[in-house]
């Protein structure tokens, strides 16, 4: 499995971006995709997740990014989304895609920059 992230930019405090993460393979062997940010000297921490397994829709979010933060799937696409809106400096951050699959994998994307900045 290959994940493939892109998305990321340079965006003004209060400003919106979109994720996307594109997986490889079968999408009947996905459990979950989210997404996870680790910032410079800080753990990487987790995001936002959803189940991906047909027409199922559990999402979750972290709190620190709640109201704020969307996660969607498109499952024909093998493809999970993070819309990020009311951005602060604080999300600042490398954002990596994150996989799980139902045999117990866990695959990891690139990551892409996201820098919120005026």
């Amino acid at each position: 499995v290959q994940l493939q992230a892109s998305g990321g930019g340079l965006v003004q405090p209060g400003g919106s971006l979109r994720l996307s993460c594109a997986a490889s393979g079968s999408s009947k062997s996905i459990n979950t995709m989210g997404w996870y940010r680790q910032a410079p000297g800080s753990q990487r921490e987790w995001v936002a997740s959803i189940t991906f397994y047909g027409n199922i829709n559990t999402a979750d979010t972290a709190d620190s990014v709640k109201g704020r933060f969307t996660v969607s799937k498109e499952y024909a696409k093998n493809t999970v989304y993070l819309q990020m809106s009311s951005l602060k400096p604080e999300d600042t951050a490398v954002y990596y895609c994150d996989l799980r699959s139902f045999n117990g994998a866990n695959y990891w994307g690139q990551g892409t920059q996201v820098t919120v900045s005026s």
